[in-house]
């Protein structure tokens, strides 16, 4: 089995740079904005109401001895706050999202990311959790009595996608929902505990998200059925959740590998990266509304005909098996 690696991305990244060359001294137009076209996207595409506090290094530690960093509402006030855990990619770390996890924060969401740069299994996006919920119990905390401990969502990048979707395995229930960003080919794992295997899902709901540019990495499709040579693309990965999860998969037309650390544009995200982060925040954001705040009108979106399914410029491959 091949392991997760710097070398797919740095093949990845010199795929990327081998048409810098052909191009140089042309001018170009930077790319224009992300412009969603449909009601809720547009809504929860903006940033939310709520003033964000970030906090890097907030607490300690996981099992490798890192640090979590956090991104919640300023004002907490009296009302008990949905969770979402964060996964990073392969030698990344949480604050490389920090304009995407802000973004969530805004919508009333407390954020936790563990600094650990191998999070494929998906134990410390657990420990993240653990350590959030004693947060919660104790009277010292910030977050004391402030988190919704039954609405907790998990999402993450690359490894942290694989990851995400293991500590939803493994949570016992306790985790609600995953969004895997770019979930690398089973190809690029090293071991049974860092694969991500859908097929071993047993509760809880998941949103695929990948860039229609992620061929190497993140493929939209697989030549090869999933079932004879394994979960190698996401529709591999959406058709082997089982039939009684609530699941959707969806590709954004432009993005590659890295467009999720935009800040938001590609100036600081890791290569490559083609406009940024854009298309990753109002459809992931108003699917953990539905799936851990109960927003009613965000979730019949995601049904089969609503407005995630409808065409759009912006998105391809939209499938749903949400119902209920």
């Amino acid at each position: 089995m091949k392991r997760w690696s710097r070398t797919v991305e740095m093949a990845a990244a010199s795929i990327a740079l081998a048409v810098v060359p052909a191009t140089a001294g042309v001018a170009h137009a930077d790319p224009a904005p992300y412009v969603p076209t449909q009601g809720v996207e547009s809504k929860y595409f903006q940033a939310g109401p709520a003033a964000v506090t970030e906090r890097l290094g907030f607490g300690c530690c996981d099992s490798t001895g890192a640090k979590f960093d956090i991104w919640y509402p300023t004002d907490l006030g009296t009302a008990r706050h949905p969770i979402v855990l964060w996964g990073d990619g392969t030698d990344a770390v949480p604050s490389q999202y920090s304009y995407l996890l802000r973004h969530l924060a805004s919508w009333g969401f407390v954020v936790i990311g563990t600094e650990n740069q191998k999070t494929g299994s998906g134990a410390d996006i657990r420990k993240s959790l653990d350590y959030l919920l004693a947060q919660d119990d104790d009277p010292a905390s910030v977050f004391y009595g402030k988190l919704d401990k039954a609405a907790i969502g998990a999402m993450g990048h690359s490894q942290g996608a694989a990851g995400v979707l293991n500590a939803l395995r493994d949570s016992g229930g306790a985790i609600k929902t995953a969004v895997p960003l770019e979930l690398p080919a089973q190809h690029f794992c090293s071991t049974a505990s860092t694969c991500a295997d859908t097929r071993s899902l047993t509760t809880g709901s998941v949103f695929l998200v990948n860039g229609s540019a992620d061929g190497l990495i993140s493929p939209s499709q697989q030549l090869v059925p999933w079932q004879v040579e394994g979960l190698q693309s996401n529709q591999g990965y959406y058709e082997a959740t089982p039939a009684n999860l609530a699941k959707v998969w969806g590709t954004l037309n432009g993005p590659n590998h890295n467009d999720v650390q935009g800040q938001p544009d590609c100036a600081a995200a890791s290569v490559p990266c083609v406009t940024g982060v854009y298309g990753y925040l109002g459809y992931p954001t108003a699917w953990l509304m539905a799936q851990l705040r109960g927003d009613a009108t965000a979730a019949d979106i995601f049904r089969a005909g609503g407005e995630f399914c409808t065409p759009t410029p912006n998105w391809h491959n939209q499938i749903s098996a949400v119902t209920g």
